[in-house]
């Protein structure tokens, strides 16, 4: 562990910056140490408080107190924003989407962080990533995420690499079976973000460039990953009614024999395996000409720019994402962890079989747009994309594609 000088001087330095472009912002906390606050989203296994009472007890004059937010991640997000808006020293320490870093630093609403007080080196770094605006450190990776392909061993001999294989197989099982072929999260929400996002990587692509100045949407390469899901739905191997579904949906379809194949994130394993026992396979996702590319999920934990006890929010975040603690959050939350190792370790994936998949995963997902105007950038994709699979027998692919980058530009420019 640092010095205790060295944390004092590391918080100091970030007390003086207001936001990432150091334009503008609130006033900063006080660097000091006393009790603090977690706000993150609702515990719906209740791992959290655990974990929180051995911190407890080890640090009575800081003690921590759990703020569960809403289980929406944009309820969530509107809360934060709310409270940070007001310049609130309500909250201390923030669990925040991987995709709001950007938005939360640019406005000055989170301090930045030494990169030396955290093991970042044996972290995924692609989880590592999310955390990172303008080349500095706003926040500390907790959980990560990535979709996954969820299939039925009983009918599927081998799982599908590419889309080709998904739609032949999809198609073949639904003669035989008489069920659904294939579905994700195709509701216009975050969800259809995700996946529309997901098919683009698979296919090649990206929305927007890395640092998120430019948009390098290539309508070609966006028209594809529209019309493997347009496709589907024409054909009928994707069912219609997956166009109403977000993840709860999508995993109880599949869960209760409705659906061959299904896209989603780690979490649904447990439940479906439950009920599915040796009936249930998981790989990645599939893509244009060979395993796709998923979008990262998770949440990074960062630190109120008007936090009075910063010092402590900083402490607590090492302990909260520590080997240990990380372990636990696998053990006892069930969510994927950030430390490397992990993934490797013999007894945990005997107890959680798909984490070497997950890994895979990771390891070759991309993060959703970087831009402190994130929100209004996937309200667009979603909107657009919905558009297009909401009437799949006259929306032209090519058309979506185009105004799609139109509208993203449009954004941008005005950021």
């Amino acid at each position: 562990m640092r010095s205790l000088s060295l944390v004092l001087a590391v918080l100091l330095t970030a007390a003086g910056c207001a936001s990432a472009s150091d334009e503008g912002g609130g006033e900063t906390g006080t660097g000091g140490t006393g009790p603090i606050t977690f706000a993150t989203g609702r515990d719906t296994t209740a791992y959290l408080q655990p974990l929180l009472d051995r911190w407890n007890q080890a640090h009575p004059a800081e003690k921590v107190t759990l703020l569960e937010l809403p289980e929406a991640a944009d309820e969530q997000r509107a809360q934060m924003v709310a409270n940070l808006q007001a310049k609130s020293t309500r909250y201390d320490v923030l669990g925040l989407d991987v995709v709001w870093t950007a938005e939360f630093a640019e406005n000055g609403w989170i301090i930045p962080l030494e990169r030396g007080l955290f093991p970042l080196d044996r972290f995924l770094p692609p989880v590592v990533e999310t955390a990172v605006y303008k080349n500095r450190l706003w926040a500390v990776p907790y959980t990560s995420n990535a979709g996954l392909l969820y299939y039925r061993t009983d009918l599927v001999k081998k799982p599908p690499r590419t889309w080709a294989e998904l739609r032949d197989q999809a198609r073949q099982i639904m003669k035989k079976q008489d069920i659904g072929g294939y579905a994700g999260q195709f509701l216009a929400y975050e969800g259809l973000t995700v996946n529309f996002s997901e098919a683009l990587q698979s296919a090649g692509g990206q929305i927007v460039s890395r640092d998120g100045t430019e948009v390098t949407l290539d309508p070609a390469k966006a028209q594809i990953a529209l019309d493997f899901l347009l496709q589907g739905l024409r054909e009928g191997w994707i069912p219609k009614e997956s166009l109403s579904y977000k993840e709860e949906e999508s995993r109880l379809a599949f869960q209760e024999g409705r659906l061959a194949f299904a896209r989603n994130w780690p979490h649904a394993y447990g439940p479906a395996r439950a009920k599915l026992g040796k009936k249930l396979g998981v790989t990645r996702l599939p893509g244009l000409n060979g395993p796709g590319s998923s979008t990262l999920g998770g949440a990074n934990l960062a630190i109120s720019a008007y936090s009075k006890h910063q010092r402590t929010a900083q402490e607590f975040i090492r302990y909260f994402t520590s080997l240990e603690n990380e372990r636990r959050v696998l053990t006892e939350g069930s969510f994927p962890p950030v430390w490397t190792e992990l993934y490797d370790d013999p007894a945990l994936i005997k107890r959680f079989p798909y984490l070497p998949v997950l890994k895979e995963s990771i390891l070759a997902a991309k993060a959703r747009p970087v831009s402190a105007n994130y929100n209004q950038l996937s309200l667009v994709i979603a909107s657009s994309v919905a558009k297009a699979l909401g009437n799949p027998s006259s929306e032209s692919a090519d058309d979506v594609a185009a105004s799609m980058k139109s509208e993203l530009e449009e954004i941008i420019r005005t950021q």
